[in-house]
């Protein structure tokens, strides 16, 4: 290897570096994406510009065209009225004008490829166009979660370097200790309390809450005995014995 070849190679490696350090892909992405959407506006300038060439030679075919008629037309007249010499002029200027018409002709099909060409390169640049930023947005988002997952990643690292994960264990097992500990107190307390005792006494309570209810229904005439409707009684045949041992039954009817 020269020595120039190593002193290129040790200049690219220094300011290599250093251009990738000051570059950021976010702005870079961000003007490329700019870029890309001005290119359009040229691109249609350049589009029009060749289109206008084709509207020409267009005119100028049909400008050929017509002249050509009228030479063909002034021709035959001269003939008929018996003046060569006139006819012959046309017809020198009849093969001029079928000159220009072959070359302007010419010139409007490669014109017209030339647009044809140019509205195809600008379908194909704006697919690709299209492509670039969608590829270019979602590299900003991508970079956008990158750094919210490094705040994240920040947080948690100055949880862990400032001791706040190993205080905030300490305090979660310091108050679950201290609820296990209240709990079992509550426990012992009920345990300690004859409980049977105090359920007995409920439902003595109870017991003689309903006689004293009792006493003051028989003392208003509202026991449940006499207070009960009394249930309707039905008609109960008499039965008659005859002369020979049997009975015959008559229903009579009673009335109140």
């Amino acid at each position: 290897m020269s020595i120039w070849s190593r002193f290129t190679r040790w200049i690219r490696s220094i300011f290599g570096g250093a251009i990738s350090a000051l570059e950021d892909p976010k702005l870079i992405l961000e003007q490329n994406i700019r870029e890309l959407n001005d290119q359009v506006p040229k691109m249609n300038e350049n589009i029009a510009t060749v289109k206008a060439n084709v509207m020409l030679l267009q005119k100028e075919v049909r400008r050929s065209e017509q002249a050509v008629q009228d030479l063909t037309s002034k021709i035959k007249a001269a003939i008929q009225a018996g003046r060569d010499d006139i006819a012959q002029q046309y017809a020198m200027q009849l093969e001029q004008q079928r000159d220009t018409l072959q070359r302007s002709r010419e010139q409007l099909k490669y014109a017209s490829a030339a647009y044809d060409k140019a509205l195809q390169v600008k379908k194909a640049f704006m697919r690709e166009k299209e492509r670039k930023i969608q590829e270019a947005k979602e590299a900003l988002r991508a970079h956008e979660r990158a750094k919210w997952q490094a705040r994240v990643a920040d947080a948690l690292e100055q949880f862990e370097v400032a001791g706040i994960d190993q205080t905030h264990d300490e305090m979660i097992t310091r108050i679950s200790e201290e609820t296990a500990r209240n709990e079992a107190r509550m426990e012992l307390a009920l345990d300690s309390i004859d409980t049977q005792a105090l359920q007995i006494e409920e439902d003595a309570q109870a017991i003689r809450a309903s006689e004293i209810v009792k006493q003051f229904k028989l003392e208003m005439g509202l026991n449940e005995e006499a207070a009960r409707p009394e249930a309707p009684r039905l008609e109960v045949p008499e039965q008659e014995a005859d002369s020979g041992g049997k009975t015959i039954g008559k229903q009579r009817t009673q009335t109140e």
